[in-house]
């Protein structure tokens, strides 16, 4: 399993419509995606004011390259979300069964 943590920056005056887009964007684009078997978002905190972040995990590299393309080790934004966003990143981390 890979997970993927995608982080974005948002400045609070764009927080409430990109949250909105979030929810009805980007995660039904994801939940449909083959490959996927969890997805989870999050808003920003005190600790991190500016910041959402999206934690996907994927049953291997290969359906993470299905959805995202040749360049799926980087940030992957849905058509009209990039005008909210002022950085974005993303990472990948190979999950630990405990």
């Amino acid at each position: 399993m890979i997970i993927r943590v995608f982080r974005a920056t948002v400045p609070l005056e764009r927080q409430a419509a990109f949250e909105e887009k979030f929810r009805a964007i980007s995660v039904p684009l994801m939940v449909s995606q083959a490959g996927l078997t969890r997805v989870t978002i999050g808003r920003p905190t005190r600790w991190n004011p500016e910041e959402f972040v999206m934690l996907s995990e994927w049953e291997d590299q290969a359906s993470i390259e299905a959805f995202a393309g040749a360049a799926w080790n980087e940030p992957h934004i849905p058509s009209g979300m990039e005008v909210f966003i002022t950085d974005c990143s993303v990472a990948h981390y190979e999950r630990i069964d405990a």
